[in-house]
Order: C-alpha cells, then structure tokens, then sequence
C-alpha cells in the first residue's frame, strides 16, 4: 500500500541517460544554446524560440512517459537533465508553453475540473496550493513554481484506460461494484503510488466511466458495464450485492480460519494419545467436534450467499439477453416500419409491368430494324432450290486413280522403266572414280594406282 515513505523513496526524476539525442553528448555548442534561458518574448527572435521549444517540450513529454509517471514538477525535471552540473534554464518557460497548449494542466486545476462528491476524501492526500501560488494567479504571474505539480493529460487518460481494461478482464469484474482498496490491490502496476491512482480515478470519473460512494465508512466504487456505457448511480441493489458479497469473503476466510483450528485440535488430540494423556486427548477431539460443527453451519450460510449470488448474476445475464432481443425486435419494427402486405403486392405488380413492357420494347427493336431492306423468304427460298438443281446435274470428273488428281492440272511426268533406272545408276557408280560399286556390277579388288 502507498504511503509517504515509500513515495520519498521513489527517485524523482529518474536517469534518462541513454534516452536523449545525439546531439545531448556530441554537440556541445547546441547544447549550451538549448540550456540558456529563452527570451523574453518570442518575437524578439522567433527562430531560437522555436528551435528551442521543438527540443524541450517532446523531451519532457517523453521522459513523463518513460518514468511512467503522470505528474510533473519543476524541481524534478531540472534534476532529470541536468548535464555536466548545468541545469536548463528554460525548463520553467517550456512548462508554461505546454499549459498553454493544454499538454499540461496543474493538479488543482484537474481536481476541481471534477464535479464529484467523493473528491473531499481524497483531498487530503494532495499538496494544497500555497497561498504565493494563489496570490501570482490572481495577479497574472503565469510562472510555474519549482514545487507546483502538474499533470500530463494524454498519459492520464492513457493510464485510465489501462486501468480500466486491467478490471474488465479481472475477477472483480463479475459485479460493477467493488471496493476502493481491492481496486487499489489490483491496479498497483500502472499507478504505482496512490496519487496516481486517485488523479486516475478523477479521469475515469470525468469520462464518467465510475462514480465512487462511501458505504459504512468503507469506499466503494462502480464501473460502467460497457466500454462505450456511461456509468449509472450507485444504488440500493449495487450496495446490497455488494454486501452479499462482502459477507461471502468474510465468510470463506472464516471458514478457513476454524478449518486451520479443527486441524490443530486433530493433531493435539495425537500428541496426547501418545504421550499416554487420554482425557487431554478427548478435550481435543470435543473442541474439534465443535468447530466441525461451526464450519458446518458457516458452509450452510455460505451456500446461500453464493446461491443467492448466482442467481443475481443469472438475472443480470438474463436482463442483459433479454435486453439484446428487446433492441433486436426495436431495430426490426424500426426497419419495416413503412413496409406493409399491400405495399409489397403493389411493389411485385409494378415490376412484372415493368418487365412485361421491357420485353414488348425488346421485340419490337429485333423485328422492325431491317436497315431499309425488305426480304422475301418465300423468293429466297426458290432461288434456293434452283442452285442446288444446278448442283447435281453438273457430274464431277473423277479420275480412276485418287492418287493422280494431284497432277490433273500440272506437266505431265513421263514413265521410266526399272532397266533405264540400273544404267543411270550404274552410270552414277562409274563416275565416282571407280570406287563405289553399283549395286548390279560384279564385286572386284580394287588396285590401287601408281
């Protein structure tokens, strides 16, 4: 649990070494321009103003995100970057330039933004503005003190988120309503000290995500039931289940408590079974009848908190069906809520006109355009006839042999006998030199010559 020790504990600041540009360890004339003092005006030169505004404000930022942290002070920050024993001396104008921009807001300011009862309980845990604070405000000193607080707003509404999805996909998320310090247990990752988690909750309760009520003394806070839900008033159902289970936990941790003792009681009444000390032993084993009996009955009652607990929950998944089927049949009637029997009757007769007059249009299209030319089949049909007359008196001239209706239109090729084939053969041998012989000649040796 947070407490101031543990926050004085935290380091302020934090190291950024490693986490700066280039320029923070290679250029030392740059550096020594962006840790002077800005001017008193940003016309003055506006050039320098800029370039030194474009460097510090997205540091600032970042470094705020990379601690994790969503509240900003001076003093830290100048002790964050400060660099060879310099401290920036513009630090404190880059601050006022990001309230302006709305980047930052002081803490005050946000508390009070908040229109919520149970902002007075958590009123003691902030740093109250000292009365200097209040008296510059009044009198137009826009100067951020070295001690004023402030917050970056874009990682708040960051963290809430996260904070919000850490409980949707937790156990306590099986009713809306739970308590302030489970909340706290459950959330100690992304708000790492108290004042984080109550500036986290203001922002969950100004996106009006929870409402928060002190019940008996104990701080109790609802949730929206939906991501895009608006959370409803804390009332006398969310405060009775509430209880219910608040009486379940009491009563599972009492039941393991007389679970503990009955086990005690066994192992005392053993001791004494051996040590030879029997009426010792018997008064054990009583006091473990009688607690056996009291967990007994606590088991009873708690089987009724948790049945009385199941059926809530069955009710408020039944509401919640019933609900989607009521906005279904709404959403149903809201559709058809202009379309009637008759309305349909018309609509189907309209287009079968349509398309009957659509197909009369395509007919009269095919069988009236003729491009100015009128024919009569009857006519064509006779000139029709009369050409395959002319077709089948005209016999074709076939020759006897298939193979020669190649040749019926070209020169005509004369015979040569097989005995005019050897002697040109044999002429084509000789005419080699010699050294082929034909295929008809007679083998012999040929000498070769001198």
């Amino acid at each position: 649990m947070w407490s101031p020790e543990r926050e004085a504990q935290v380091p302020a600041g934090g190291d950024p070494a490693g986490l700066l540009p280039p320029e923070w360890e290679e250029d030392e004339e740059r550096m020594s321009f962006l840790f002077s003092a800005f001017k008193r005006s940003r016309e003055v030169n506006s050039t320098d103003w800029d370039s030194k505004m474009g460097f510090w404000a997205p540091l600032v930022l970042s470094h705020s995100r990379r601690q994790g942290v969503v509240r900003l002070r001076l003093r830290d920050l100048q002790e964050a970057f400060q660099r060879k024993g310099s401290v920036p001396l513009g630090l404190a104008t880059v601050l006022q330039d990001l309230l302006r921009r709305g980047e930052l807001q002081r803490e005050s300011d946000f508390m009070a933004s908040v229109d919520s009862s149970w902002i007075s309980w958590g009123v003691g845990v902030f740093l109250l503005k000292p009365l200097k604070w209040t008296l510059s405000n009044v009198l137009g000193d826009n100067k951020v003190p070295a001690e004023e607080v402030l917050v970056a707003l874009e990682l708040l509404k960051e963290k809430a988120e996260e904070v919000y999805r850490l409980y949707q996909n937790s156990p306590l998320s099986s009713h809306p309503v739970v308590a302030l310090s489970e909340l706290s247990t459950l959330c100690v990752g992304p708000c790492p000290d108290e004042r984080t988690f109550y500036l986290v909750l203001l922002q969950l309760q100004k996106e009006k995500r929870v409402t928060v009520l002190e019940q008996n003394g104990e701080k109790i806070v609802k949730f929206a039931r939906g991501p895009h839900a608006k959370v409803s008033p804390v009332n006398d159902v969310d405060v009775g289940v509430y209880q219910l289970m608040q009486s379940e936990q009491l009563l599972s941790r009492k039941v393991e408590s007389l679970s503990q003792e009955a086990e005690r009681c066994k192992e005392e009444a053993r001791r004494a079974c051996r040590a030879g000390k029997k009426q010792l032993a018997l008064r054990s084993l009583k006091a473990k009848q009688r607690t056996e009996k009291r967990i007994e009955a606590l088991h009873a009652k708690l089987d009724t908190v948790q049945g009385i607990l199941d059926r809530i929950y069955a009710s408020q998944t039944d509401q919640m069906v019933f609900n989607a089927y009521q906005a279904g049949v709404g959403a149903l009637k809201l559709s058809m809520k202009d379309v009637t029997v008759e309305k349909a009757e018309s609509l189907v007769d309209q287009i079968q006109e349509l398309c009957d007059t659509q197909d009369e249009v395509s007919q009269t299209l095919a069988g009236g355009v003729t491009n100015g030319l009128d024919f009569d089949n009857e006519e064509l049909e006779k000139e029709l006839d009369i050409l395959l007359q002319d077709t089948t008196k005209e016999p074709l001239d076939l020759p006897d042999n298939p193979h020669e209706l190649f040749y019926t239109n070209s020169v005509p090729i004369p015979r040569i006998s097989d005995a005019e084939l050897e002697a040109e053969l044999e002429k084509l041998s000789l005419s080699d030199g010699g050294l082929v012989p034909s295929s008809k000649s007679p083998k012999r040796q040929l000498e070769p010559t001198l």
